[in-house]
């Protein structure tokens, strides 16, 4: 390990190994990945289901030999790797930032590097945040918990399961523990749709005869030392349970797969500016920050659906890094023009949330989440005011399921204000 770096990146995930392989395609010679795990790959590690790489490797892998193919890429780059090294602090810099590094090896050291990027990915929501009453008993575990209790530790974490939540890990464990003997009685989903993949409905639920209760939710857990007992009650539109809908299970196991949260705790020390809509970094078109020379891409940006496009973005972010640090100058001073991207209720969040029209080569793609699903076929709508500058029809939209579009260099240059709309219309 140096004193000093070209760039260093925070997370050795698939965000984290695409970053640091497209800024070395780019030119870049000094690279560190600082990963707090003991070994690369984050989250695809314990993911040893296929479907992956169906975009960016144009073949379906698992989770594991996804991440392998990325780590064998990075072995013949020659990029440092500091593993079992936590990130305590970033500190700004004359010349970028200091890192904060601790690790048992080596323990407290300082870093220098041009420029910074993030990719720590994000943490599961747990029974604390979603405050589900009961006794506080054993039993009660996160989706992503138990797949690494499943798939990597080897322990099977219950007989008679019930999931909260329908997120797409929640889904997949429905499956894995059906795989493994278990009796996974439901899915149960507060929203009136899921909140998962459809593939993975399909897939992880219909398949195995496992029934999803939308508008649902758990409203008690009961059990002595482990879970006994839930009980589950229909809820209204106001998400209030309904009165005389309860649904007792006897189960030893509760499933939470409730959401996730990009892990964002040093951003907001490092004083980036964060969107409350992702909880995650406000970023330009080229994935920079509020800070200089500081990008974030993969899912501590935003919380994706599929690991191809976190590479494909973070890809993004290693090229513009590398630019940032051969060219020496910042975009922030350089930049004359910046538009907003905004959005009505119809949508959640869009990525990035600026544009500067000097940096685009050719085109630019947005990410977006629609709040409620479309079962008919709706338009997404790009105005400069009323002037339509773009249309694009999707035959179904679901929140489970990231969306986005291409908008062209031409296309950016008719937006006269300096803000860009998007809205979903019949």
């Amino acid at each position: 390990m140096r004193d000093n770096y070209q760039m260093v990146v925070i997370g050795g995930g698939p965000a984290g190994l695409g970053a640091a392989l497209s800024a070395r395609g780019d030119g870049l010679e000094r690279i560190l990945i600082v990963e707090r795990d003991v070994e690369l790959g984050g989250i695809l590690n314990q993911c040893i289901h296929n479907g992956f790489g169906l975009h960016y490797f144009k073949e379906e892998l698992t989770g594991p030999e996804y991440a392998c193919r990325l780590i064998d890429s990075l072995e013949e780059n020659g990029i440092d790797v500091a593993c079992d090294t936590m990130v305590l602090a970033i500190e700004p810099t004359e010349g970028g930032q200091r890192v904060c590094l601790m690790s048992a090896n080596e323990g407290y050291r300082f870093i220098e590097t041009q420029a910074l990027i993030l990719a720590m990915g994000c943490r599961e929501r747990t029974r604390g945040a979603i405050q589900i009453p009961g006794t506080r008993v054993a039993g009660i575990l996160t989706a992503g918990t138990a797949q690494r209790y499943v798939n990597i530790e080897g322990y099977m974490v219950g007989k008679r399961v019930i999931i909260l939540g329908s997120g797409d890990i929640g889904l997949i464990m429905a499956r894995r523990l059906t795989l493994e003997g278990a009796k996974v009685l439901a899915c149960v989903e507060i929203m009136p749709y899921s909140g998962g993949l459809s593939r993975n409905i399909v897939q992880c639920l219909n398949d195995y005869d496992i029934p999803l209760l939308l508008s649902h939710t758990i409203t008690n857990i009961e059990g002595k030392k482990r879970v006994e007992r839930v009980t589950v009650q229909q809820v209204n539109s106001s998400f209030v349970p309904i009165r005389r809908t309860e649904i007792d299970y006897e189960v030893d196991t509760v499933l939470l797969s409730v959401g996730l949260i990009p892990e964002n705790e040093l951003t907001r020390a490092a004083g980036i500016e964060i969107d409350p809509r992702t909880s995650g970094p406000v970023v330009f078109e080229n994935n920079e920050t509020s800070v200089a020379g500081v990008f974030a891409c993969g899912n501590v940006l935003h919380v994706h659906d599929l690991v191809d496009y976190v590479t494909e973005e973070s890809a993004n972010a290693g090229k513009a890094a590398a630019a940032y640090v051969i060219d020496k100058q910042s975009m922030h001073e350089s930049s004359k023009r910046t538009i907003a991207v905004v959005s009505d209720d119809s949508i959640g969040y869009t990525v990035p949330q600026k544009i500067r029209p000097t940096f685009i080569e050719k085109s630019i793609r947005i990410f977006f989440r629609v709040r409620e699903p479309h079962k008919t076929p709706k338009r997404i709508i790009l105005r400069d005011d009323d002037q339509v500058i773009a249309s694009f029809r999707r035959p179904y939209m679901a929140p489970g399921e990231m969306e986005h579009v291409t908008i062209s260099k031409d296309q950016i240059d008719q937006i006269e204000n300096n803000q860009l709309s998007i809205s979903i219309e019949a």
